[in-house]
């Protein structure tokens, strides 16, 4: 499928997405929001992508909404709850699908472009990145998941302080936080993204898609039911190849060659 705001490449089981509207940060307009809705989905159901890689093209991440976009110069909430739904289905598509998303963040990541890099699994950003959850200086609420993705990586006060204030933090800070799980010079932005790419998509899919299901919802479980949940994925896993192939290399102390089976 060809898309108009964002460039999707794939290479060796890794998809990058790239958001494309340098001249204006990469803002989210209501194409870009459908156009995100659908290459989510198509990578969800792409089984020959073990790891997604989500940037920006330029010098940002993303700056958030278009707020120049018609849908948000229009005074019509409900048209904006429309557009803002489909929005959220992006978001889930990212946290659900069995395969690590990786957000590389090349610049800004402000509003709805800050909760993109939060929908994320891992987070690598450049030492020139910065962050906010800027709604508040625009006087509006967090509508694409910061009130609900944020805490979980930084602890409720300094969600609530960077909700409260919108404050911008770089990319030091956000990685002191736990925002972010790794700051590299700006030139080696892409290669440390590629390499822990690369190094997850050599693993067991199968193995590692269940992981990723299982660490999220972890968060509703009791520690009884998690465990059980385990139990139950772990007898699964146990039945692929890549399992048996784990263990005979490691009994015969080789690196394993997973294939995904």
């Amino acid at each position: 499928m060809n898309y108009e705001t964002i460039i999707l490449t794939r290479e060796d089981g890794i998809a990058t997405l790239m958001l494309n509207r340098p001249d204006k940060l990469n803002p989210m307009s209501d194409l870009m929001i459908t156009e995100l809705c659908d290459v989510t989905n198509e990578l969800k159901a792409d089984t020959s992508v073990k790891v997604v890689i989500v940037t920006g093209s330029g010098r940002a991440f993303s700056a958030g909404g278009d707020l120049n976009a018609e849908i948000f110069t229009t005074p019509s909430s409900i048209e904006l709850k429309r557009v803002l739904n489909r929005a959220h289905q992006y978001l889930f598509n990212l946290r659900i699908m069995e395969k690590p998303v990786i957000a590389s963040v090349n610049g800004l990541a402000v509003g709805g472009g800050c909760d993109l890099a939060l929908a994320c699994d891992i987070r690598i950003a450049s030492e020139t990145a910065k962050f906010s959850v800027a709604y508040v200086n625009v006087g509006l609420h967090p509508d694409l998941g910061a009130s609900y993705l944020l805490a979980p990586l930084v602890g409720f006060g300094k969600a609530c302080e960077l909700i409260f204030t919108g404050k911008m933090i770089d990319a030091k800070e956000a990685e002191r936080i736990g925002m972010v799980n790794q700051v590299v010079p700006a030139n080696q932005l892409t290669s440390a993204t590629m390499e822990m790419a690369r190094s997850i998509a050599r693993g067991p899919s199968i193995a590692i898609g269940y992981a990723k299901t299982s660490i999220y919802e972890s968060w509703n479980r009791d520690i009884l039911s998690n465990q059980e949940n385990e139990a139950r994925i772990q007898a699964v896993v146990w039945t692929t190849e890549d399992s048996r192939e784990g263990i005979r290399a490691f009994a015969e102390k080789r690196k394993p060659n997973f294939k995904g089976k």
